[in-house]
């Protein structure tokens, strides 16, 4: 099953698209943020066109485990999402993808200058190869 994961931001969202199997994250794209109804239109529409089965929804959370004004709003941007789809959605901490994001770029040898653009689809892939491979860890756990 194909998951789509969504890191919300006051500018733009990163999407990152996990493989038919749903054990490889790569980047999908960025969305450019209009309104939250209108976004949640488009990442509704590459759910569909790529036929996934999960969106996954970053969620910053402080560290009593609380929402903070940014996963408030990822949860306000998830319920206009789920009145558009049937799909399942879930959160997942997005803590620190960014910083891992900006960190990831720096080990692949990326120039100060070409780092300088927004980080969004790759904190996407980072966050959701996290949730798929938690969902792993959990799968082993049971067996």
């Amino acid at each position: 099953m194909r998951i789509l994961a969504v890191d919300p931001g006051s500018r733009h969202i990163g999407l990152a698209l996990s493989d038919p199997s749903g054990t490889i994250a790569s980047p999908l794209t960025v969305i450019n943020h209009i309104s939250r109804l209108m976004d949640a239109a488009t990442v509704v529409d590459l759910a569909h066109s790529n036929q996934v089965g999960l969106i996954v929804i970053g969620q910053s959370l402080d560290e009593d485990g609380t929402p903070t004004f940014e996963g408030r709003r990822a949860r306000r941007f998830a319920e206009t999402l789920k009145m558009q789809t049937s799909l399942p959605v879930v959160f997942w901490d997005e803590a620190f993808t960014t910083r891992d994001a900006r960190s990831a770029r720096i080990q692949m040898g990326v120039s100060r200058r070409d780092r300088s653009g927004h980080l969004d689809s790759l904190a996407a892939v980072i966050l959701l190869q996290s949730f798929i491979n938690a969902q792993i860890e959990k799968k082993d756990e049971e067996s």
